[in-house]
């Protein structure tokens, strides 16, 4: 087709819909639209940390297990599971009736080959497969695995709702290697994704999958529960300007906004059309992430010099405002306000900040006036805000910064690269987690010392002690102990400085008031109604 007849089509077809406005209010009432927090540049479930990817997996793939409010697992794929052996004999059984969007039986071969490839991205599902003498399939409903000691956290593990996310794939699929982006969308989830309706870098669609079987039980919840669907249609749509995201919100535009920006929360909740609300308590936890393998932060003292130099408050408020109730600090490297947070060791990030100290600091460390290079995702406010603070911090104590402002598909390529500054290479970058994917040890990627292995998390950090004691806290016999060893973990990261905490913030989600139903959790789509 030419484009003058394109055109002619599409003019056809758009005069035919505004002569049918039940047509146009049947197809409004049954599409949701939706502001993610930023765009969707990796679709692969297992080939990122980053959270949109994250609720892209959601939507298109299921999982074996699924997370409450309260982090507990529930069975979601699986019927349920059996443990044998004093621990080390773990039988999972599939629910009958699971389909891929392609029509074809989910099978527990198809289960074992995405377990494989998605633990070979996962700090937890690493752990999972490290104490695992024998994964099999000994029939199309049967998951089996034989440990090589018990591992409790097993369906923690396989419903875990940080990111990479333990998605499940059809088997041609799940045996891609896995640090290679999978060719299709193909899950066994309540939505599928209509590739060909994608606009890289402006929309994503998905519709409803009419052969799913949602679970009859549990608590609907995080990615637990019956996942029952009442839209025909979701649309995902990238709109880079915040004040934009707030209009189109406000005018119908868009019925459900991510993560309004902080500054624009009062124009919000001046509007009765708009609801805000706190739908995960434990906020948003952001950090510095150091390149441990070029200069200057090869060097532990230049490292540990930064944490004299950095005030948490002052990055906090520059994505919230001066509202003490928005955030909280001193902030470590555990979730606060979960078991295993503690100030243990944060005398360096506490006080006033004295940056001719901290010049004498990276005199005596060695730093020699070497570039910085910095990543600053630009089109997210609240890394942009944090990233010209740190750049003004940086060029108070000496440091030679080149800020490098890009957009966060193009940042997650570039800090892969491991080579020198002048290579294309990188020296620090901002980030942010969810609270609860720091809430302890497992999942928790900006404290591993696993720097050599491949795929560990950019800044490759080396650290037997931090390793050592993540393996112990695997092994403690009760949350006391586990307690004592991450105050342990907390001290030697001061020492490591894998990464910089930078504080905790509470980020609400806005959507229309007619939109019911949204759950606690990261936002979720099942469960969800336009009310008359």
């Amino acid at each position: 087709m030419n484009r003058r007849s394109f055109l002619a089509s599409g003019l056809a077809a758009s005069a035919a819909a505004m002569a049918a406005p039940g047509f146009l209010r049947a197809q409004a009432a049954t599409t949701l639209k939706f502001i993610p927090q930023i765009d969707l540049a990796v679709l692969d479930p297992h080939g990122t940390t980053a959270y949109v990817t994250r609720g892209h997996g959601h939507m298109i793939f299921d999982t074996l297990y699924g997370m409450d409010a309260n982090f507990r697992p529930h069975p979601q794929m699986v019927e349920g599971h059996v443990v044998e052996n004093d621990g080390r004999l773990w039988t999972l059984t599939l629910r009958p009736g699971l389909l891929w969007h392609d029509g074809e039986k989910v099978t527990s071969r198809d289960c074992v080959a995405s377990i494989r490839r998605w633990a070979k991205r996962d700090a937890l599902g690493g752990a999972l497969m490290a104490a695992t003498d024998e994964l099999s399939a000994p029939d199309d409903r049967t998951i089996r695995f034989r440990l090589k000691k018990p591992f409790p956290l097993l369906p923690e593990a396989l419903g875990k709702i940080s990111s990479p996310m333990p998605a499940m794939l059809p088997e041609r699929l799940a045996n891609v290697d896995a640090f290679r982006p999978i060719p299709e969308m193909v899950g066994s989830g309540p939505f599928r994704f209509l590739a060909e309706e994608r606009i890289a870098g402006s929309r994503n669609v998905y519709a409803k999958f009419e052969k799913y079987v949602p679970r009859a039980d549990g608590p609907l919840q995080w990615n637990a529960g019956p996942k029952q669907v009442f839209f025909d249609r979701v649309e995902w749509t990238t709109i880079p300007d915040a004040a934009t995201k707030a209009s189109a919100l406000i005018q119908g535009e868009q019925d459900f906004w991510e993560n309004p920006t902080h500054d624009l929360l009062p124009l919000l909740r001046r509007n009765r059309s708009i609801r805000l609300e706190v739908n995960n308590p434990t906020g948003q936890v952001d950090m510095m992430r150091l390149n441990h393998l070029q200069p200057p932060f090869d060097k532990p003292a230049v490292r540990r010099a930064m944490l004299h130099a950095i005030s948490q408050a002052d990055m906090m408020q520059a994505i919230v405002g001066p509202d003490p109730a928005m955030y909280h600090v001193p902030h470590g490297v555990f979730c606060p306000g979960t078991p295993m947070a503690s100030e243990a060791g944060l005398e360096p990030l506490k006080g006033p900040r004295d940056y001719a100290k901290v010049k004498e600091m990276l005199k005596a460390a060695g730093y020699a006036g070497e570039k910085v290079a910095m990543l600053v995702a630009a089109d997210y406010a609240q890394f942009k805000a944090i990233g010209e603070v740190a750049a003004d911090m940086m060029n108070r104590i000496g440091m030679n910064v080149d800020f490098i402002a890009t957009d966060w598909g193009t940042m997650l390529q570039r800090r892969n690269n491991r080579g020198p500054v002048d290579q294309g290479g990188w020296s620090l970058f901002n980030t942010g987690w969810e609270g609860a994917d720091h809430m302890d040890p497992a999942n928790h990627y900006a404290i591993r010392g696993n720097g050599k292995e491949q795929g560990a998390w950019p800044g490759w950090c080396v650290s037997e002690k931090l390793e050592a004691l993540r393996d112990a806290w695997f092994e403690a016999p009760n949350q006391e102990a586990q307690q004592a060893i991450c105050r342990d973990m907390q001290v030697q990261c001061m020492q490591d400085v894998p990464s910089i905490p930078l504080g905790q913030y509470i980020q609400p989600v806005g959507y229309r008031n007619t939109i019911t139903g949204v759950k606690p959790g990261f936002p979720t789509f099942w469960g969800v109604k336009r009310s008359p």
